[in-house]
């Protein structure tokens, strides 16, 4: 049977009719008008622009400088965004067009215009509108959605994609008024069966094309290969092109805004830190921007003169610095009275608010934005609670070359995931732990970061407090307290708190603990605060002892060594002082067991003063190391009976007599200078003839306690000499 009669028609019909070729009939990238309405330019605006530059999509914007009468997501609305598309597009001739329409305060592009076409064609309609779990705003209209074949069935308004004339016919149908609901007015369209087959429309069930974040949250997750960050759908496994966070998935969105469209990669880190940089190098010192810094004291806290140290030592001109410093405990007045004594002057202005004026937080929170938003001069205000130790002098410099309205440095407590960030909130608002906290804190990650609260220490644009944060009350609240409420109200208006780990800052300090029943409470932060206690007490040459060989050897098996730094030898004498029950030097003493002292000091036990665990604590971290080193195969659990400061005076006790040590090895550190503070002194080893006559303040010496080291006292013979003194291991 011949073929040729039954395939003459075919041939003639792809004759007349020929094949396009499938190239011919993907859409060019030229094609594409992205439109979108932002009556402001918020930080979320300048986020989805940024993303849009990444891919080259070009936008068209509706709206600029338009007051918004559209509502919010809490409510419906949005029926202005419909009225200015409609507007946009009625001149538009080229019917080749293709508009996608996407809101752009909590919109990302996370892929590029190519991908975004060949979705599009692969939907095989005209007219595609993103899809959602949940219907808005009006449930009576579930079952009126028509069916899809997997997927979410209900239309989402905030992203749709389709050609010019197809969006034209359906805007053709507006009649609403700005505050009506776009949604609703969208999803009318939409389940009416003869509309939706008019012009061509279905919805994006599978989010090939837009993933709307409000009822997908677990769907969700960061996806990150070959040097690319994508949002994944782990539903549907789709990955896709424009992420939007609609209704309460704001933080979700900054979250992944973090990542996409490749921000931070694991290959490449942070790209987008240095964008925008405002560079301080080049200024002269009355060219640096004028900033107000707030000092905040709202509870007894340790270190706080170590704080005002550091705010002195800040790189920055103080004639560029104005500062506000609230102190509600009457305990620091001492400390804040001797800085402004003695400081204040340097400073362009100084406002004090003390325990008498009677303020609250919340109020003197406002005053100090008050001193920064009324006086036109002021750039930035820097936010600086007490309990921060900002070791790095340059802080302030960092935060102003990073350019953003609101900025943190990144801190943490030393040894503990606290920080003055949270990555995410939980329902109520409260603090969740985000996906990448602990990266974040632990430096695995290095940027700067979109998160939802900051505290104790940020800087702020003026600019921001003058416009978004003009409210007078931003801290007051009846259930939260003032930083969550702050935060809170910050996020309301659209404002991005960034906090950066590019540096590192400095810690935290822990207020848990803080005694003030003390002259010197701070020597109590052993435990709490071991590493600003070690900065404080521990001589600077500590950790150099091996390395440098500083340990000397002024007798057989004794060793002489730096340990204290002078403000601990200070510290420690007045704290004994100010105790000032010292002992009668008789040899009747209560204070130990048997109640007999067989060679007798006039001293006060580190008992008395409730300083023996934290003395204990010394001896393990600081003078255990070094024993084991000098004594090789003895091991110290430090443990002691006797742990004391020594008193020596010409007219009280001078001298001590030969004795031996009820102790394996005795640690003696000298808590003053020979020749400043007292004269004579010393020690001698009766058994070598060997005297160590010009203690060194701060310095230890280290012997063997028992037989070997018979040693006395040797005579001051001017002013008072102290010693602190530690029967190791009895």
């Amino acid at each position: 049977m011949k073929l040729w009669p039954l395939l003459f028609p075919v041939f003639v019909f792809y004759t007349l009719f020929p094949l396009r070729d499938c190239d011919d009939e993907q859409p060019r990238e030229d094609q594409i008008v992205v439109v979108t309405v932002a009556t402001k330019e918020t930080d979320g605006f300048k986020r989805f622009l940024r993303s849009a530059k990444h891919f080259n999509y070009t936008v068209k914007v509706l709206g600029r400088g338009e007051k918004w009468k559209g509502g919010d997501y809490l409510s419906p609305g949005g029926g202005q965004k419909v009225r200015l598309l409609k507007a946009a597009l009625e001149g538009m001739k080229d019917e080749d067009k293709i508009i996608l329409f996407v809101d752009s305060y909590d919109v990302i592009f996370a892929s590029s215009p190519k991908e975004l076409l060949k979705k599009f064609v692969q939907a095989k309609h005209k007219l595609v509108f993103s899809s959602e779990t949940l219907i808005w705003p009006d449930r009576h209209l579930e079952d009126k959605h028509p069916p899809v074949r997997e997927g979410n069935r209900f239309l989402g308004s905030g992203g749709f994609i389709g050609f010019l004339p197809n969006v034209k016919e359906m805007l053709a149908e507006w009649a609403g008024q700005d505050s009506d609901s776009d949604q609703l007015f969208f999803t009318k369209i939409y389940i009416n069966p003869e509309k939706r087959k008019s012009l061509n429309m279905t919805v994006d069930s599978t989010c090939r094309l837009f993933q709307n974040l409000h009822g997908a949250l677990d769907e969700v997750v960061l996806k990150f290969e070959n040097r690319h960050v994508r949002a994944r759908n782990l539903l549907y496994d789709t990955l896709p092109v424009v992420i939007h966070g609609n209704g309460p998935t704001k933080l979700q969105l900054d979250y992944l805004g973090n990542y996409i469209p490749n921000a931070w990669t694991f290959e490449t880190g942070c790209t987008v830190c240095h964008d925008d940089l405002r560079p301080l190098g080049n200024l002269k010192e009355n060219e640096f921007p004028l900033v107000v810094i707030g000092v905040f004291i709202q509870q007894p806290t340790p270190f706080v003169s170590v704080f005002f140290e550091r705010l002195l030592k800040l790189q920055y001109p103080k004639n560029r610095l104005k500062l506000f410093i609230f102190n509600k405990e009457r305990h620091h007045e001492r400390q804040v009275g001797a800085f402004l004594q003695d400081h204040a002057n340097l400073y362009l202005d100084v406002k004090f608010v003390g325990p008498e004026d009677e303020t609250d937080v919340a109020a003197a929170r406002n005053a100090a934005f008050d001193m920064c938003r009324k006086q036109k001069d002021c750039d930035y205000f820097f936010n600086l609670d007490v309990e921060v130790a900002l070791t790095n002098e340059n802080t302030l410099k960092i935060l102003i070359e990073q350019n953003q309205r609101m900025v943190a440095p990144l801190l943490t407590r030393t040894g503990r995931l606290w920080s003055n960030f949270w990555g995410a909130l939980s329902a109520d608002g409260y603090y969740a732990r985000s996906e990448d906290y602990v990266d974040l804190v632990q430096g695995r990650r290095i940027g700067i970061w979109n998160v939802p609260y900051v505290t104790s220490v940020y800087l702020m644009k003026a600019s921001l407090l003058r416009s978004e944060l003009s409210d007078e009350d931003l801290f007051a609240s009846n259930w939260l307290d003032p930083d969550m409420t702050f935060c809170q109200h910050v996020r309301s208006k659209g404002v991005f708190m960034y906090v950066s780990n590019m540096d590192t800052f400095g810690r935290i300090i822990s207020t848990e603990n803080c005694q003030t029943g003390h002259l010197h409470n701070d020597l109590w932060q052993i435990f709490e605060n071991p590493e600003d206690w070690q900065e404080r007490y521990i001589h600077e040459n500590y950790t150099h002892i091996m390395k440098d060989k500083l340990i000397e050897t002024p007798c057989p098996d004794v060793y002489w060594f730096p340990i204290f730094s002078d403000i601990a030898c200070d510290h420690l004498v007045e704290e004994m002082e100010h105790f000032g029950k010292w002992s009668g030097g008789g040899n009747t003493d209560s204070r130990i067991q048997g109640g007999y002292e067989n060679v007798p000091t006039i001293d006060i036990h580190m008992n008395q003063v409730n300083y023996d665990k934290e003395w204990h604590q010394f001896l393990l971290e600081y003078i255990a190391p070094i024993t084991e080193q000098m004594y090789p195969g003895y091991y110290t659990k430090a443990n002691f009976d006797l742990a004391f400061v020594v008193r020596y005076k010409p007219d009280e006790q001078p001298f001590l007599r030969p004795h031996h040590d009820a102790s394996t090895f005795t640690i003696n550190i000298a808590l003053n200078q020979m020749g400043a503070d007292y004269q004579g002194g010393g020690c001698r080893f009766l058994r070598y003839d060997c005297s160590v006559e010009a203690p060194r303040k701060g310095w230890a010496i280290m012997h063997p306690g028992r037989l070997t080291h018979y040693h006395e006292g040797l005579p001051t013979t001017a002013g008072v000499r102290y010693i602190a003194v530690s029967f190791v291991d009895p």
